[in-house]
């Protein structure tokens, strides 16, 4: 059974940094590529960044140059390093993987960006 779990989201004012985390247990991490979305109220769920296997990285574009996407295959974890951050940025934030025959996903953790 794969179990994610989201860490690292709060309260933030806008121009600020935080440092989202997913921990994966299984034995799949390191064979899966990674992603993590977010859903704003009232909005659809988006993906915002992605990291296959190898490393190579994908992002939206709103958040290129913003946000980066890492991970530690060796504490079967996926970072999402968010700076500058806008108010538009509030949502939940999910990670994400695929394992045959479906899509994994965590609680999330919510991030607010707001003054």
């Amino acid at each position: 059974q794969v179990q994610l779990v989201e860490s690292g989201g709060g309260l933030v004012q806008p121009g600020g940094s935080l440092r989202l985390s997913c921990a994966a247990s299984g034995t799949f991490f390191s064979r899966n590529a990674m992603g993590w979305y977010r859903q704003a109220p009232g909005k659809q769920r988006e993906l915002v960044a992605h990291i296959t296997s190898g490393g190579i990285t994908n992002y939206v574009d709103s958040v290129k140059g913003r946000f980066t996407i890492s991970r530690d295959n060796a504490k079967n974890t996926v970072y999402l390093q968010m700076n500058s951050l806008k108010p538009e940025d509030t949502a939940v934030y999910y990670c994400n993987t695929y394992i045959y025959p479906a899509f994994n996903w965590g609680q999330g953790t919510q991030v607010t960006v707001s003054s």
